[in-house]
């Protein structure tokens, strides 16, 4: 079942890139407290995610963190060796938190899957935004497949 509005965010553990190599963090760390912006993609490097997700959260840090966001995250069922190289690559630097979801269990957790086999993917997630205050999801943009219109930075300013 897919987390809806008014729900808490689901107990899961991401793994992002921290001093000394994988770290991981759990959801109480990353939203405990804190106003997030995440925004899920179905991979990194993939074709969309590297020419429009991540440039336009990047290009709209400064604007999202004025309107009350502390961390700007970014998850994707990828491995954390890929999440970090991809941010290098982005050059998102400390303006957007990179997370593994390695094994898809934030994904399943909140009812985002989707089967990519067909693209040779394996199981990843669904494109979609959410803004969560304090562990609570007040605002979900879930993508219909293949678009790339109500997940984006933009969209997301406009509901802050």
């Amino acid at each position: 079942m897919t987390v809806k509005v008014g729900d808490k965010v689901p107990a899961a553990t991401f793994t992002t890139w921290g001093e000394s190599g994988p770290t991981p963090i759990t959801t109480d760390q990353l939203f405990g407290g804190k106003t997030v912006a995440l925004f899920a993609v179905p991979g990194a490097f993939t074709p969309t995610c590297s020419a429009k997700h991540v440039p336009g959260f990047k290009a709209n840090a400064a604007e999202l963190k004025a309107k009350g966001v502390d961390t700007i995250a970014c998850v994707s069922v990828n491995d954390v060796f890929v999440m970090k190289a991809w941010g290098a690559d982005q050059g998102v630097g400390d303006d957007i938190l990179m997370l593994a979801d390695g094994n898809g269990d934030f994904t399943k957790a909140v009812g985002l899957e989707m089967d990519g086999s067909k693209f040779g993917m394996g199981h990843r997630s669904q494109r979609y935004s959410m803004i969560v205050k304090d562990g609570v999801i007040s605002e979900l943009n879930v993508e219909q497949g293949g678009e790339f219109k109500v997940s984006s930075a933009e969209y997301m300013l406009a509901q802050l």
